[in-house]
């Protein structure tokens, strides 16, 4: 079984900083990319930013220049940086991961629990 747990979310005023982290457990073989999600209108989630195994990162163009994913391949675990945040960006953050456990063939999409991060003043 793999585990993705996420903590760092919170309540920030409007231009402040959150460091979102995901960590990925279990009997994982190998992880591909890692990406942060959150639900916008029209859409069930929006991709707000992803990183490759080999650190390329891309991001949408709303949290570009504010916000910095980054990962540590040791420990499984992604981050998400966020600065000057606006209050529309109050969400539930989602973590996701491309990987493949032990002894499975394949690589699957798995998921975190979510973290609310709330910005108002």
């Amino acid at each position: 079984q793999v585990q993705m747990v996420e903590s760092g979310g919170g309540l920030v005023q409007p231009g402040g900083s959150l460091r979102l982290s995901c960590a990925a457990s279990g009997s994982i073989l190998k992880i591909n990319a890692m990406a942060w999600y959150r639900p916008a209108p029209g859409k069930q989630r929006e991709l707000v930013a992803t990183i490759t195994s080999g650190g390329s990162t891309n991001y949408a163009d709303s949290v570009k220049g504010r916000f910095t994913i980054s990962r540590d391949n040791a420990k499984n675990t992604q981050y998400l940086q966020m600065n000057s945040l606006k209050p529309e960006e109050t969400a539930v953050y989602y973590c996701n991961a491309i990987l493949a456990r032990v002894g499975v063939r394949s690589f699957d999409n798995y998921w975190g629990q979510g973290t609310q991060v709330t910005v108002s003043s």
